[in-house]
Parts: structure tokens; C-alpha cells; sequence
């Protein structure tokens, strides 16, 4: 009897130990698994000589749920955002010249330990307009992506100034003024990926949408037929200029859709562009 007692008490640790040790092999896992969702951004806005930029403001948007945008008196801001996408977020402060902060989170070669720096440089505005302009960032750049067969398309502000550019003149109702844009028709872009476009754009391929986002987060659509000039009338160019001028708080990218009464869905600070079915 007392052999039949040790053994069976024996057994019930062994099994307790065995448990215990599977468990304490799933919480390294489980850690994994939720490493790869989000990683924290820190942000760190300075002028050219290093010196921090205290209450500068980052115009963060959606997908971020932080609340707070100016950066602390050592020109930090910290956020968590979501990996797998890119961001594009306007940085201003006063008596500088505004720029953007472009971050790459779709790499697979995250930092280890979950944390990137990312160091946004503003110039000191000592020009003699009271109007602070926005000077685009040579790494600002155009997501575009099509169906799973085609590789998403990165292009550059100077890849974008350099295809065929047109000029459309339109009224902006909210400002109630006559304006003219030059920008890359959205055909143009959306051929890049293989969207299918005139001849093509027929039975299953007329459910195709486009969704185009900037980047605070606000989204329009447009049904793949309105982009095509073979269905439709009217100019939608993916702007970088307004009246001979780079665009400032708009840019370095809006969307114009010239034949809408209302320019809801002019989407501003344009930082992708999505090729969708409903299939």
C-alpha cells in the first residue's frame, strides 16, 4: 500500500512538473505572437544643431488611439502603432517649417526590442511670409497596391514629379475660389499595378474599387470605373501642386476629383492608394 502511495503521488508531480513546463514553453510563444502586432514608436522632433523641439505637434490620425500629439520638452512623443503598413504624419511647430515623419513598419527586420527611434529634423522659418510652408521630405512616399499578384508599388516624391502631369481646374467650394491642380492622372498610378483599365475593365473587373487614405486616417472610395476615362468624364489626379505651387498643409499629396460638386473626397496629406474587389 504505501508503494502503491508513492508511486501514485510520484506520478501526480510528474505530471504537474510536465504541465508546468509546457506552459512556461507557450509564454515565450504567446510573447512572440503579440510582438509581431504593434511596436512603439519614439519620436524625436530637433532643429539641425540636435537641440529638441519641446510641444511640436504630430498630427498622428488613425490608426493611433493616442490621445496627445505635442511632443514633451525634450521633443519626444511616444506611440504604439500597429506593424505591417506605412505612415506619413505632418510635424509643425512654431517658427519652423513643417515637415512629415515617414515610417516603414511593413519590414520584417524589426528592431528586437520592440521600440523605433524615429528623428524628424524642422528648419528654423525665417522667411519673410508669415505663412509657414510645407517642405516635402525627399523620403515621403506614395503607397499603391493592387491585387495579390502584383508587388506593392513605393513611389518617391521625385519618382511622382517625374511621370506625366495634368492640369485641372476646379472650384473649391469650402473656399469658394476657382483653382488649377497638376498632378499624375490616377489611371496613370493605378496602371502601374496592373489594375484593369480600358479594355479590361469589364464583367467581375467593374466590382473593382479604389480606396484612397491619407494621412490622418481619413478614407474615400472610388469605383474603378469613375477612374477609367473610357467610363468616365472628368480629371482624378493625385495632385503635388496648386495655382504653380507646391502644396503646403494639403501635401505633399491630395487627391482632386474634378467632376464632384463637393471636394469631400479631395483626401488630403495622400499617403496610399488600394486596388479592391468586392469578391
Amino acid at each position: 500500500m504505501n508503494f502503491r502511495f508513492c508511486y501514485g503521488s510520484a506520478m501526480r508531480s510528474l505530471s504537474v512538473s510536465v504541465a508546468l513546463l509546457a506552459l512556461a514553453a507557450l509564454v515565450p510563444s504567446a510573447a512572440r505572437a503579440q510582438q509581431i502586432t504593434t511596436i512603439k514608436v519614439i519620436f524625436f522632433v530637433t532643429d539641425p544643431s540636435g537641440a529638441a523641439i519641446g510641444n511640436a505637434t504630430i498630427v498622428l490620425g488613425m490608426p493611433s488611439n493616442t490621445p496627445g500629439t505635442k511632443t514633451d520638452e525634450y521633443g519626444r512623443l511616444s506611440v504604439d502603432l500597429p506593424i505591417g503598413a506605412q505612415y506619413n504624419f505632418p510635424v509643425s511647430a512654431p517658427g519652423y517649417i513643417s515637415d512629415y515623419a515617414y515610417i516603414d513598419l511593413t519590414s520584417a527586420e524589426l528592431p528586437a526590442d520592440d521600440t523605433k527611434n524615429v528623428t524628424v529634423v524642422l528648419h528654423l522659418d525665417d522667411r519673410p511670409s508669415q505663412t509657414a510652408q510645407t517642405v516635402p521630405n525627399s523620403k515621403v512616399w506614395l503607397l499603391i497596391t493592387g491585387d495579390a499578384n502584383h508587388a506593392p508599388l513605393n513611389l518617391s516624391l521625385a519618382e511622382i514629379r517625374a511621370l506625366p502631369h495634368v492640369d485641372v481646374k476646379v472650384h473649391n467650394g469650402h473656399t469658394n475660389t476657382d483653382e488649377t491642380y497638376s498632378g499624375v492622372p490616377l489611371v496613370v498610378l493605378l496602371a502601374k499595378v496592373d489594375a484593369p483599365l480600358g479594355e479590361n475593365l469589364r464583367g467581375k473587373a467593374l466590382t473593382n474599387y479604389v480606396v484612397v487614405t491619407g494621412s490622418d486616417g481619413y478614407s474615400v472610395l472610388l469605383s474603378l470605373a469613375e477612374v477609367d476615362p473610357m467610363f468616365h468624364d472628368g480629371q482624378i489626379v493625385v495632385a503635388d501642386s496648386r495655382d504653380g505651387q507646391p502644396l503646403t498643409t494639403s501635401g505633399p499629396y491630395q487627391l482632386i476629383v474634378s467632376e464632384d460638386k463637393r471636394p469631400a473626397r479631395w483626401v488630403r496629406n495622400l499617403i496610399s492608394i488600394a486596388v479592391q474587389s468586392i469578391h
